[in-house]
């Protein structure tokens, strides 16, 4: 039986930009932002997306990936009854809720490195960091010197071959599936995680709770690695998200296809997107705007679990700087951007619905059908039933033959409701410039 996963159609929402709080946290008092995140639940749902990739959450001193404490929702957006409150919320809509787990490293505000600042060497927590060196000192004037991710010493990497560091970051899991119920981790900086943290993260989380989602940031790698049995059940698809902006940017839809033959064996399990709170937005990126239609029916038809990041279902445009990401991390007001009708939103909506709605999609067999550099139609399978994707990145309509893969003696598109004749195992159609259709194979 699949899990809910497996069905999964994601939003993905960077909260700190979504409601414009301050940059560095000064608060004193909480200031409630989830009264605004709970009036997203009825659009997201309306998009299809049966659940949410929220964070980061955890209380942080800036852009919420420098964590001051693991135990507390960050007071820029609100304190614990609301975060509960939303995740009910969503839950009474039918939405799962997946959070980041910052676990690589903390902020330096957090308990123990302030700890080993004010204690040195008589710390009990000299430990919990990697290569702690207290006859060095560090480029920001501290004492000692440590590991930092990247290079940013304002993230001190935490030593997680320390059974203390693991068993505490454990029990953060916990309270958070405790107190909040959530569904799932999104594991920040998984490509650089220690493989055996989290296998026996894995470990934990199952007996934690039935379901529990466990998925890690991969940039780059054999995604192999990382996805398994033992080990997290997906990862984020960088190759494919790299290939359909660039397959269609280049006319060029060879990228995609060889990319997905490359990862069909792990495919249906990786996580799916085409912008992010870290890369450009989609709409930025397309060098035709109208390629924004082929783009999001190959992300909701290929194998994969497909996200959609805010603001993005309205053509937003969003560009990151060298040393600002704020353009990618807006403020956006649901209600504002509701005022207008968006035929993006409408198009995404109407995707959101057939992926969730179709098992062909949820980790059905992948086959190539047809492929040039701007036609690619391919089918995916459940059972003896197949669902044929058609898509076209020319300027002009294209005719195509597409050998149809199963029994059947008509074609419904699932967009509009036409129908074609299967005559001789094959479909004749045309697909229209900068679009696509999707063939439902039927008896009748």
């Amino acid at each position: 039986m699949s899990k809910w996963y497996d069905r999964g159609v994601f939003y993905h929402i960077y909260p700190l930009g979504l409601v414009g709080a301050p940059k560095e946290n000064r608060e004193f008092s909480v200031v409630n932002q989830f009264g605004e995140l709970c009036k997203w639940i009825s659009h997201i749902r309306s998009l299809g997306c049966n659940a949410i990739y929220i964070g980061p959450l955890f209380e942080s001193s800036t852009h919420g990936y420098d964590t001051r404490d693991y135990r507390m929702v960050d007071r820029r957006l609100g304190d614990r009854e609301g975060f509960q409150e939303f995740v009910s919320r969503c839950h009474e809509a039918g939405i799962k809720v997946v959070v980041d787990g910052v676990f690589n490293h903390t902020g330096r505000e957090f308990f123990a490195f302030q700890d080993i600042l004010n204690q040195r060497e008589n710390s009990p927590y000299r430990d919990w960091y990697r290569g702690i060196n207290f006859a060095g000192s560090s480029p920001l004037g501290d004492s000692f010197g440590y590991e930092a991710w990247q290079g940013h010493f304002e993230l001190p990497c935490l030593n997680l071959f320390n059974p203390a560091v693991r068993q505490y970051l454990f029990d953060t899991v916990q309270f958070w599936i405790n107190n909040f119920d959530i569904d799932g981790i999104r594991l920040d900086c998984a490509n650089v995680l220690d493989f055996g943290f989290m296998k026996e993260l894995r470990q934990h989380t199952a007996e934690m709770k039935e379901d529990f989602w466990l998925m890690g940031e991969v940039i780059h790698g054999e995604y192999g690695r990382w996805v398994s049995p033992g080990m997290l059940h997906s990862v984020t698809n960088y190759e494919l998200h790299k290939s359909i902006y660039s397959g269609h940017n280049d006319h060029n839809y060879f990228e995609i296809a060889h990319n997905v033959k490359r990862l069909e064996s792990i495919g249906s399990q990786l996580y799916t997107f085409v912008d992010n709170h870290d890369e450009n937005r989609i709409a930025s990126k397309l060098s035709n705007t109208q390629h924004l239609y082929p783009v999001y029916t190959l992300l909701f038809t290929l194998p994969g679990i497909p996200s959609v990041y805010y603001g993005s279902e309205f053509g937003m445009e969003g560009r990151r700087t060298n040393t600002d990401d704020s353009m990618l991390r807006p403020l956006v007001s649901i209600s504002e951007v509701k005022k207008f009708t968006c035929p993006l939103e409408d198009f995404i909506s109407k995707l959101g619905h057939i992926h969730e709605q179709n098992p062909e999609f949820h980790g059905g067999r992948y086959q190539e059908l047809l492929l040039t550099n701007r036609q690619y139609a391919f089918a995916r399978f459940h059972e003896s039933q197949a669902i044929i994707t058609a898509v076209n990145n020319d300027d002009s309509d294209a005719f195509a033959g597409i050998p149809c893969p199963c029994e059947g003696n008509t074609a419904v598109n699932l967009l509009n409701g036409e129908i074609f004749p299967v005559i001789d195992h094959r479909i004749g159609l045309t697909i229209p410039a900068n679009r696509g259709v999707i063939l439902k194979i039927m008896e009748g």
